[in-house]
């Protein structure tokens, strides 16, 4: 390695802020420790949006140090007040434990898991959390937190404003509980989290000072926002997913592919792992060259989440559906089965690309389907039975419809 890892993290733009910078530097250059990252088990995959830490995870792990990924089957049955304007709607067990799985498949495109000392390790804080009773947690920790204290966190103060409710209020108390947790049973000396989770995890700092008289550390990362400045996130509608039966290889590589100009060097920093030299070369291009430059960029994101052979896939499809070339094979495709004609608006739902019959119509009125290179703009538009049919939402996305 020809840079120390806090330099290679600084200079991809990873590090947003940390409780003791220098203390983090040294550990990061000079140790082998072991770091924590969490995500509630909100959704059964993880969106581009987490994945600036979950990249800076990936190369703390590659300078051999130990990730710890805790999925909060405890918090997840809370909700998270931060960055929220509402409280979150309660799941089942049955939705939690689907979800849980899926976020453990999320994470092992990222890291390598197994019995190494580098290797990650998945934890889930409903294993330790469910053997508290109430008064028992408020035994252990009810005098270590100050109402005064929490009041100023920003997550609170926005949420008061819109009536939170005790049981979000208690958020920050069970994440602090992880950090000590983590810290007393695996020796966890550093917690990753988004820009928006500083306050619950700085509580996890603390709280180990009080208890156990030593210090931890939080690096934080800043959020990952669209072309409009809206965080992404699969509550803002835009998600792009990381598991392959959400969001598809071929969409995954469309979404980098389609990086705004003006963020194709930071998108090259935190989504890939070309080196920084290089990207400063690749950073220069202008015109035809930077839509190179984006295909690059595509084709590493990509390769890195769902492995070379998707990469190749979705970057020929590409190229059959933009560049006239390439193996219209790969072109992302559906069954339907399909034995008499069927209206546009029911066939556009049936293949998925539309949740409801109203957006479908909005988008067909506003010219924005072409049917085999034909648009179409008729509402009450019959389909017909046929073999394979070529279906294009607006300018990007392409969809082989096949009858069987």
């Amino acid at each position: 390695m020809q840079k120390d890892l806090f330099t290679e993290l600084i200079e991809r733009g990873f590090i947003n802020q940390s409780s003791n910078m220098d203390a983090v530097r040294d550990l990061l250059n000079n140790d082998k420790i072991t770091v924590y990252l969490g995500s509630d088990p909100t959704a059964d995959s993880l969106h581009v949006g987490h994945l600036v830490p979950v990249m800076m995870m990936k190369w703390l792990q590659k300078y051999g140090h130990k990730p710890l990924m805790l999925v909060g089957g405890a918090t997840g049955r809370i909700g998270d007040p931060s960055g929220r304007d509402t409280g979150r709607p309660m799941m089942t067990e049955e939705t939690l434990a689907k979800n849980i799985a899926g976020l453990k498949k999320s994470y092992s495109k990222f890291l390598k898991f197994g019995e190494g000392e580098s290797d990650a390790l998945m934890v889930d804080n409903y294993d330790w959390m469910k053997g508290y009773s109430h008064l028992d947690f408020l035994a252990q920790y009810g005098t270590d937190f100050t109402v005064p204290r929490m009041l100023t966190m920003e997550s609170v103060k926005k949420r008061l404003e819109n009536g939170m409710t005790f049981l979000e209020f208690n958020y920050m108390t069970f994440q602090a509980v992880d950090f000590l947790t983590l810290y007393r049973e695996h020796n966890c000396t550093l917690q990753l989290c988004g820009a928006d989770q500083w306050g619950n995890a700085i509580m996890g700092v603390e709280l180990i000072r009080k208890k156990c008289g030593k210090e931890v550390f939080v690096l934080s990362t800043s959020l990952l926002t669209d072309a409009n400045g809206n965080k992404i996130g699969k509550s803002a509608g835009n998600a792009v997913w990381v598991n392959e039966d959400k969001t598809t290889p071929y969409e995954y590589y469309q979404y980098f592919r389609n990086t705004p100009d003006d963020l194709v060097e930071k998108f090259l920093k935190i989504f890939t792992e070309i080196p920084l030299e290089e990207i400063a070369e690749l950073a220069k291009k202008q015109g035809a060259e930077l839509n190179e430059v984006k295909k690059r960029l595509a084709f590493d994101a990509t390769e890195i989440a769902h492995g070379t052979e998707a990469a190749k896939e979705a970057e020929s499809a590409a190229a059959a559906l933009f560049g006239g070339g390439a193996n219209m094979d790969n072109v992302p495709s559906f069954e339907l089965k399909m034995t008499e004609p069927m209206g546009i608006l029911d066939f556009l739902c049936a293949v998925k690309l539309f949740d409801s019959k109203s957006e479908a119509r909005r988008m067909v009125e506003q010219g924005g389907i072409q049917i085999d290179g034909e648009k179409i703009t008729d509402k009450e538009y019959i389909m017909q039975p046929n073999e394979s049919i070529m279906v294009q939402r607006g300018k990007k996305v392409f969809l082989k419809v096949v009858n069987k």
